[in-house]
């Protein structure tokens, strides 16, 4: 959610009076920043980021452009502890730029949108570190920052996105969390359905969200909605657009799987086969073992492939759902060997981890 809000901000100049917004070749070159992070082209945004700093040194958009190249670029960056606290000292400065900002009445609707995306993604690393609380109590922080969207989704179909998200997200959120309710009561209402739509309206109509409604959609889909399909043509068309996002190629191949579709994601697999990062050898297995299991039936190298899954480290955030997959993977071997004592003890691990709807459905299912 919180990589977005920068660029519905910067589209919202008929509501708001700050310089910034009221130049359009500098709206470009962030809007060039944030592609070549994208696609992890982290030495072509720097110097077009200091073309931003130089016209504008004290302005909080730096602090923030910085912060979500270091997200991506040290992924997860909750884990570098060198970078972690760059991160977070970046994000403050960000949060105190803008209250500068908001002295002034012509830009406090800019020190609005500053201090949302500040709390956002503190709110998005306490949430990495799996602290609920905390991150919902940064959540809260924005809330009145997040809500004047709603006022202007007729008018700017970019902020459908903040819209549709908050709207789908405060209904199932407490949901698969339920630690947190107690601080969602006095929230604004949500309306899941509604939240789709509007995404999907951001998504087609958007300019600068449509790229982050294309993957949230996507996620929501695999995890919550067993939309398979849907979720396959947003990443398909993002792994397409940003081909060395590595995510974006790893969340492709998930959804080809899901889809039995494991002949068209095998080309994909190998590419991925080609990543040196650290970060994503258990998808690479997990994904070896589904494609093992599921399409050449071979139980025995599958076995060996969710095993090594296992043996890699999860991160909280994009890959802990490996686990309980390989985890799964095992179980239904273990099953189809006979050994129904294995199969239970497998699924049981998967039940600890599991946020999938259609995992948490098949492990259900078992223990009827």
């Amino acid at each position: 959610m919180n990589r977005i809000i920068l660029f519905i901000f910067l589209v919202s100049a008929p509501f708001a009076n700050a310089q910034l917004l009221y130049d359009p070749p500098t709206q470009n070159l962030v809007l060039e920043v944030i592609d070549h992070i994208y696609n992890y082209e982290f030495g072509e945004a720097e110097p077009l980021a200091k073309q931003i700093k130089a016209k504008y040194p004290n302005h909080p958009v730096n602090s923030l452009l910085k912060a979500i190249q270091l997200h991506w670029q040290y992924l997860p960056v909750k884990d570098n502890k060198a970078v972690s606290g760059q991160y977070m000292n970046l994000l403050e400065d960000c949060i105190n730029k803008a209250k500068v900002l908001e002295k002034d009445k012509k830009t406090r609707p800019e020190a609005a949108f500053f201090s949302m995306a500040g709390h956002g993604y503190v709110a998005l690393i306490h949430n990495y570190n799996d602290d609920k609380i905390k991150a919902a109590s940064e959540g809260k922080k924005a809330y009145n920052y997040v809500m004047d969207g709603f006022k202007y989704m007729e008018t700017n179909p970019e902020f459908y996105f903040s819209s549709g998200l908050y709207n789908y997200y405060v209904i199932r959120y407490p949901e698969d969390h339920p630690i947190v309710k107690p601080l969602l009561l006095f929230f604004k209402d949500g309306n899941r359905e509604e939240g789709l739509r509007q995404m999907e309206v951001a998504a087609k109509k958007g300019i600068f969200t449509r790229t982050e409604s294309a993957f949230y959609l996507a996620r929501i889909f695999l995890k919550h909605e067993l939309r398979y399909e849907k979720a396959s043509g947003y990443l398909a068309s993002l792994t397409q657009k940003y081909p060395n996002n590595p995510v974006f190629l790893m969340k492709n191949i998930e959804a080809l799987l899901l889809l039995g579709k494991y002949e068209e994601a095998e080309p994909f697999l190998e590419r991925f086969k080609r990543r040196t990062d650290k970060f994503f050898p258990i998808a690479v297995q997990t994904f070896e073992g589904l494609y093992e299991e599921k399409h050449l039936k071979n139980d025995v190298e599958a076995t060996k492939s969710y095993q090594a899954a296992l043996r890699q480290p999860y991160d909280t955030e994009y890959t802990k759902e490996y686990h309980a997959f390989s985890y799964a993977g095992l179980a239904r071997i273990a099953h189809r060997a006979g050994d129904l004592r294995k199969a239970a003890a497998y699924y049981r691990k998967a039940e600890e981890l599991a946020e999938y709807k259609a995992l948490i459905k098949e492990i259900k299912t078992y223990f009827k």
